[in-house]
């Protein structure tokens, strides 16, 4: 069979590619390994973590915080059983969903692992060992990512685990040890966290969040700490040992004295690394660098110029929202229009509570190019809003040019942080000032006041409720 474009993978960007290909009249084919579309993100990553962030959330705030809103009920008691399930409904709903596009689309959908047999042939292997072969005038690699790790450590899935396990454990861990102090070691521990379990953050760099604004990390770690969570920052793990239900992480502090954790399971978070295992790149003459990404050019085109790649597969933030953008673009492209994605603006996300988001420049990032900018910011705990949901915890931060006043970063702790942070992209696309964000009537009592507000900070350095 022939088409005009196959991709190679059902996740974010792969199955929003097929749609909007298909949009714009192209015959489309995709091609997933798994019996489940929807990719990492869908199934072991975005929608299975924040079903349990949510259930985890009001399981938290009926035990600590209803009787504050003059709710008394007896203590509740935790179905971690039904929670799990809970998850793996809302992914089997999300799934079957993307299902429905596809057919909406007529999107024809192969299951299988899809390899080059040439620039042009992807072989599709089955799980029963059958294969069959499709053409493609244009193909895009949209593979995705998976759990990196150290050289040292052994993943066992059962007690030394990668985030995939984490989604399904049968049991709330005692004691959970957290290597890695980014997006995926806060989220998931703060689900166990406020299922009860004690966890301990170990991360080599110096600051948890080491690629967002210091003052976010800083406000992000004296909040999770607050709620109980321990952290170790500046450590490097030596050394991850299992010893029945026990492990035993070894590192080594910021003043080189050897530390030793114990807990009944470990998360090994220390990142993602892109997936081509079985791609058979080399059939088609695609190149990777020297990080396993696939080397594109401004088009997401590869070193084959009829075949693409985008997302996690790629160089940049391994976000599912940034893979959707690529897919859009080199969908369009290929329909002859000329689509473009500002990188700068895609927004980073953070799904504890309180919420971080960050769209643009840090403070540091600012500082290294040169760039002379004030910083406005506004204290959460300053909001009627805040004080009546009892979210005070968090600010907003406005970094603007010094002398043109344009928005340069926008940086929220906060509750809804994931959604307010937009308000700030909106306008930073448009190339909006500190004083345009600052002179939009917001409604009241809201959250987003508080971008109003730092705005403001930023423009006159006046805020009118600080």
């Amino acid at each position: 069979m022939k088409y005009d474009i196959i991709v190679i993978g059902s996740g974010p960007g792969g199955y929003i590619a097929a749609v909007r290909a298909s949009q714009l009249g192209k015959k489309v084919a995709i091609i997933e390994k798994y019996a489940a579309l929807g990719g990492t993100c869908l199934n072991v990553g975005c929608i299975p973590s924040k079903a349990l962030l949510d259930s985890s959330h009001h399981y938290y705030d009926a035990v600590n915080h209803f009787d504050t809103h003059g709710i008394s009920i007896e203590k509740p008691r935790l179905d971690f059983t039904k929670m799990i399930a809970r998850k793996a409904t809302v992914v089997e709903q999300t799934s079957g969903g993307i299902k429905y596009l596809m057919d909406k689309n007529n999107v024809d959908v192969f299951e299988g692992l899809g390899s080059f047999a040439d620039a042009t042939h992807v072989k599709i292997t089955k799980k029963d060992g059958t294969s069959e072969t499709i053409e493609g005038t244009n193909i895009i690699i949209a593979t995705g990512s998976k759990p990196s790790s150290l050289p040292f450590i052994s993943i066992d899935k059962e007690r030394i685990i990668t985030s995939t396990e984490a989604l399904k454990l049968t049991e709330v861990p005692k004691h959970l040890l957290v290597i890695g102090g980014g997006v995926i070691g806060l989220e998931l521990g703060s689900v166990y966290k406020r299922l009860g379990a004690d966890v301990t953050v170990i991360e080599y760099a110096s600051k948890i969040t080491p690629m967002m604004d210091a003052d976010v990390s800083k406000e992000l770690q004296k909040v999770l700490k607050k709620q109980g969570m321990k952290f170790a920052v500046g450590h490097g793990v030596t050394s991850v040992e299992r010893n029945g239900n026990e492990v035993v992480v070894k590192a080594t502090d910021k003043k080189g004295k050897a530390v030793e954790f114990t807990g009944d399971y470990c998360l090994v978070a220390v990142g993602r690394k892109p997936y081509t295992e079985g791609l058979d790149l080399e059939n088609a003459g695609v190149v990777l660098n020297d990080k396993n990404q696939v080397t594109i050019n401004e088009h997401l085109q590869t070193s084959t110029s009829n075949i693409y790649a985008i997302g996690d597969v790629v160089e940049g933030a391994m976000l599912a929202h940034k893979a959707e953008e690529e897919g859009v673009v080199v969908a369009e492209f290929l329909a002859g229009q000329k689509p473009h994605i500002d990188y700068n603006l895609i927004p980073g996300v953070v799904y504890t509570w309180p919420e971080v988001a960050a769209v643009g420049k840090t403070e540091q990032e600012l500082k290294d190019a040169g760039i002379d900018y004030k910083a406005g910011k506004f204290s959460m705990r300053a909001l009627g809003r805040s004080r009546a949901s009892g979210d005070i915890d968090g600010f907003v931060k406005v970094l603007a040019d010094t002398t043109t006043d344009e928005i340069l970063g926008v940086h929220i702790v906060g509750a809804r942080a994931a959604d307010l942070i937009m308000e700030a992209a909106v306008a930073m696309e448009y190339r909006a000032s500190a004083e345009d964000l600052a002179r939009i009537c917001h409604g009241h009592p809201t959250y987003s006041e508080a971008i109003k507000e730092a705005a403001k900070a930023a423009w006159d350095g006046m805020p009118l409720n600080a």
